[in-house]
């Protein structure tokens, strides 16, 4: 560093250095500084304290503002509530004047498995409210506690207010049956309640309690339910969570169980609902968590109460369509439809055929066990008649088999597969055979059986009715049971379960013995095998589907699979093939002598395989002139 620069930091050093000293305040100019900072912190500690004050006077005014606008019910919003106990002997409910609402209900006739009465509403984890529009504030009932007044056995009203000025939520339990009557209104509330309001919000919410032995078979048909206006029911997911914001208009809303229901009915309908049903865990207790949120009709003058009912009751069909007439004269709420029947079709078939049977059946009081073997008995002998005609077609078809194999070795090309097919057509037309004619009686059958499968889970008439080894025929006959579940298999093994699925496989021998071999090329024989072999594992699958399904069902499958083999062994016996051969050769004899007479099927059939000969030759056709120009 030369002389010149050190020269130039030393004089730089000295200007900062005596700026500085310069700029120095005095003491009287720093006193003066001093002072200006402590006014600052006045202000600022009176503005501060301005703003908590007028914070304060806000959250006064707010409370003021509040209780002027609900004067009427200040008082009640930090008075405790007490119980109310009403009952007409069919249905006890417990209400807390806290919120003036239902707190509990059970039902006296119905035992759960702890042989304690079924408890459809439990304390705590229910909740029925309703919020109005104020002038200031909107007011929940669940904020407030009400005055039992005018009470009875089966009557009471909450009331919250005075003489003058009061909301009147009124409670009356309708002499044997499983209704609650609520009438919801206002009397001179003008000063609280809008004038202009036309609705009221209804919150209810609620969590299924497991009422069954099977969980997943009692979640499996536990569903929230509803029926739009002037349309069919219907329900959220039963498997798994499921919401819904509704567009239409709703005239019931349903927190569903397998065997009973809580149901709110509207006067005339709810608006804007939205419905909200997730499943619980198994061990929970539990089954669904429900809520469900609308709106209904309201008056704030008081000039017209919002009337309500409310269903709490098993899911027997005759008790449900009975409870229209007491809720609504003149108008079908369809109640009934939450006894599950299945698809429209099946459900026809169990409400005219399978109900009325099983009703008269259960009319002479005998056991629940011996009504499904009599059901199943006299339904297997309505469907006789298409049984015996399908063994008579699939006979006929086996007696002919020497003739389709001769086809069969006359034909043996592919290429040739279109003449076979065409000859075996008329073999079949000339012996008035039809290939179809033993599958379409099993089809006629099939929505008879399918109609039950929906008919017996949901028969409330089953429930905790022994039978025979089964404790209970609307839940699973565990005959082995174990602790850590098994997956597929759960943690247990119905007998009736076993039972049928072995029926089942001694049905798929005979069965298979019935059916001819249609022969054909190596590749069809194959395919042939492997059906046989998938019809043997369908029993195996039926033990896994249906180890966990009532016992009930199980044994009505089983039942009905043995009369079915009794059926094939007596007809096998009964029907002499060597007679039936002479019967067909004596058909055919005729038709060489009137050649006309031939099924209308055969007729077709034959058409449309002469229709494709010609396709296919035409193909051929234009193959070869493509050939020939190259």
């Amino acid at each position: 560093m030369d002389k010149n620069t050190i020269t130039g930091f030393v004089l730089i050093v000295l200007v900062v250095i005596g700026f500085s000293w310069y700029s120095k305040p005095s003491a009287e100019e720093v006193a003066q500084m001093k002072e200006i900072a402590r006014q600052d912190s006045i202000v600022q500690a009176k503005q501060a304290q301005e703003a908590q004050k007028a914070e304060e006077q806000k959250a006064l005014e707010l409370a003021m503002k509040a209780q002027d606008s609900t004067s009427l019910f200040f008082e009640a919003r930090n008075v405790q509530g007490e119980e109310v106990i009403l009952s007409n002997g069919l249905v006890n409910l417990t209400l807390d004047t806290r919120g003036g609402s239902i707190q509990s209900a059970s039902l006296t006739q119905y035992k759960n498995q702890q042989k304690e009465d079924v408890m459809l509403l439990r304390k705590g984890l229910n909740s029925l409210s309703y919020t109005l529009t104020g002038k200031e504030d909107n007011i929940d009932t669940r904020d407030y506690t009400f005055q039992a007044i005018n009470k009875t056995d089966s009557t009471v009203t909450m009331r919250l207010g005075n003489e003058a000025s009061h909301l009147d939520i009124n409670y009356s339990l309708v002499s044997n049956s499983y209704l609650v009557k609520i009438s919801v209104q206002a009397s001179g509330m003008g000063s609280v309640l809008h004038p202009g309001t036309e609705s009221m919000l209804i919150n209810w919410q609620d969590v299924a309690a497991q009422q069954e032995k099977g969980f997943d078979f009692e979640q499996q048909f536990s569903s929230l339910t509803y029926k739009e206006k002037n349309e069919d029911t219907d329900n959220l997911s039963e498997s798994g969570e499921d919401n819904e914001t509704m567009e239409m208009p709703l005239e019931w809303v349903a927190f569903k169980n397998q065997f009973f229901s809580c149901v709110l009915i509207a006067p005339d309908q709810f608006d804007n609902a939205t419905l909200k049903s997730s499943p619980c865990q198994k061990g929970s207790g539990d089954l669904k968590k429900y809520s469900a949120h609308m709106n209904c009709g309201f008056d704030p003058r008081g000039a017209q109460p919002t009337e309500l009912s409310l269903y709490l009751g098993p899911n027997d069909f005759h008790i449900l369509k009975d409870h229209d007439d007491l809720i609504a004269s003149g108008r079908d709420l369809e109640l009934e439809n939450l006894v599950y029947l299945g698809w429209p079709l099946f459900r026809v078939i169990n409400r005219w055929l399978i109900l009325p049977l099983f009703d008269f059946l259960s009319g002479f009081g005998m056991n629940m066990g011996i009504v499904l073997l009599l059901l199943t008995l006299i339904v297997k002998a309505f469907v006789y008649p298409t049984t015996k005609k399908s063994y008579l077609s699939s006979a006929r078809m086996r007696v002919l088999k020497p003739k389709v194999d001769a086809l069969n070795a006359k034909y043996p090309k592919p290429e040739d597969a279109m003449k076979k097919n065409q000859e075996t057509m008329a073999l079949y037309s000339r012996y008035g055979v039809s290939p179809m004619g033993g599958c379409l009686p099993m089809l006629i059958q099939m929505p008879i059986f399918i109609a039950l499968f929906n008919f017996v889970p949901n028969s409330i008439e089953l429930r905790q009715q022994s039978f025979l080894w089964a404790h209970d025929l609307s839940a699973y006959d565990a005959i082995i049971s174990w602790d850590t579940p098994i997956w597929l298999l759960g943690d247990h093994i119905s007998l009736f379960c076993l039972l049928f699925c072995v029926t089942q496989i001694l049905n798929t021998y005979y069965t298979s013995k019935m059916q001819p071999s249609m022969g054909g090329s190596p590749e069809m024989e194959q395919q042939q095998k492997i059906m046989r072999w998938m019809m043997y594992l369908m029993p195996i699958m039926f033990f896994f589907m249906f180890n966990n399904y009532s016992s009930g069902l199980n044994f009505y499958y089983f039942v009905s699979t043995l009369v079915s083999v009794i059926i094939f062994i007596y007809l096998r016996k009964a029907v002499n093939e060597q007679e039936l051969l002479k019967k067909m050769e004596a058909y055919a004899e005729s038709n060489k002598s009137n050649p006309k007479k031939q099924n209308n099927m055969f007729a077709r059939l034959e058409a449309m395989q002469e229709q494709q000969k010609k396709m296919l030759e035409e193909q051929e056709r234009i193959r070869n002139q493509r050939k020939n120009k190259k």
